[in-house]
């Protein structure tokens, strides 16, 4: 079904000068001492397994033993910069127990593994190669989702946090069938919220590999929230189911849980509790998101052939005809954006 939604390969996009003055005023552009592509002269590979000998589709990558002491110097002042402010105090405590390369997907990205060899608590980041649009996802996600998101940009290096949680397609595989009928209830009511936000975000390729799922422990019981962690496919594909994640194989038991668990009416009332929050966070953040949203409408980060699906598409699910006008997935995004919102605005007045 994948191979019907998805175009084969996304290209990666340049950063123009537009967003980059946007990067450096809010403060993600920084500069740092390791590029993606230094990270690429790596000498050999073994392969990493998890906990049940499958292959992760990640190598442990390792280096010539005259360069890894520079390597891994960088990378722990990177680790710094991303969550010190480059305060180096704690540097001699830190050790790079582990780069990991990615052979599968677009980003092909690095996992880092810093850990603090005091009490041996450890955290990931990424390095990755700039793609505008993925610039896009990440800071659409840190002003539009519920959640903020830390990430840096030199030249062509991307600088990544790791977001915790369990990986969506082990939650469905390993914990699901397994919970209580009140946290399954939970779960389908948060998925109906997640596909709504990354409609309107046209945040797509949301497969059950590209989201995490956050237990949280309550007083009685557990919260669980849904999060995205790959942003690669923000408003590049044409077709609108991209951007619904229920329409992937591999979250059919997502919504099959949703059918199960919630009445029609409960659906919608959920659609609009999304669509009302969304609304808010972009009236919170308008002079921030008024000015991303300016350079991605100047921007191109798709085909043409892509734009001229979408509008189309999406006229046909909203019958506005702004959306037949649009000549960017810039202006796209704005469109869909503004009619949410407008359509929030006209509720509050008529209470």
């Amino acid at each position: 079904m994948e191979e019907r939604l998805m175009s084969k390969k996304k290209p990666a996009y340049p950063i123009n000068a537009d967003l980059g003055t946007y990067l450096k005023d809010y403060n993600r552009t920084i500069k740092i001492p390791v590029f993606y592509d230094d990270l690429l002269r790596f000498s050999g590979c073994i392969s990493v397994y998890d906990s049940n000998d499958e292959d992760t589709l990640w190598v442990r990558v390792y280096y010539e033993e005259h360069e890894r002491p520079e390597i891994d110097s960088s990378l722990k002042k990177v680790y710094t910069t991303l969550h010190s402010d480059g305060n180096e105090d704690a540097m001699e405590f830190l050790s790079v127990d582990a780069i990991d390369y990615c052979t599968f997907g677009n980003s092909k990205p690095f996992r880092i593994k810093i850990r603090n060899i005091l009490n041996d608590n450890y955290i990931y980041f990424y390095v990755k190669k700039t793609d505008a649009s993925r610039v896009y996802g990440l800071e659409l996600e840190h002003l539009f989702s519920p959640n903020r998101i830390n990430f840096l940009i030199y030249k062509n290096t991307l600088i990544e946090e790791h977001i915790a949680g369990i990986p969506g397609d082990i939650f469905i595989r390993d914990f699901l069938p397994e919970l209580p009928d009140q946290a399954k209830s939970q779960i389908a009511k948060e998925f109906v919220k997640f596909n709504e936000r990354c409609q309107m975000r046209l945040l797509g390729d949301m497969r059950s590999y590209n989201y995490v799922i956050i237990p949280t422990h309550d007083f009685d019981h557990v919260q669980y929230k849904i999060r995205a962690i790959d942003f690669d496919q923000q408003s590049y594909e044409g077709k609108l189911k991209v951007y619904q994640p229920q329409f992937f194989k591999e979250n059919f038991e997502m919504v099959a849980l949703v059918m199960a668990k919630l009445q029609p009416s409960s659906v919608e009332q959920y659609k609009k509790e999304e669509r009302s929050v969304q609304a808010k966070r972009m009236l919170s953040s308008r002079n921030r998101s008024k000015s991303l949203i300016k350079c991605m409408v100047k921007d191109t980060i798709s085909t043409e052939e892509n734009l001229q699906v979408l509008r189309e598409q999406l006229y046909d699910f909203t019958l506005d005809l702004k959306f037949r006008r649009c000549k960017s997935m810039g202006e796209v995004l704005k469109t869909g954006l503004d009619f949410v919102k407008r359509n929030y605005e006209n509720l509050s007045m008529n209470r």
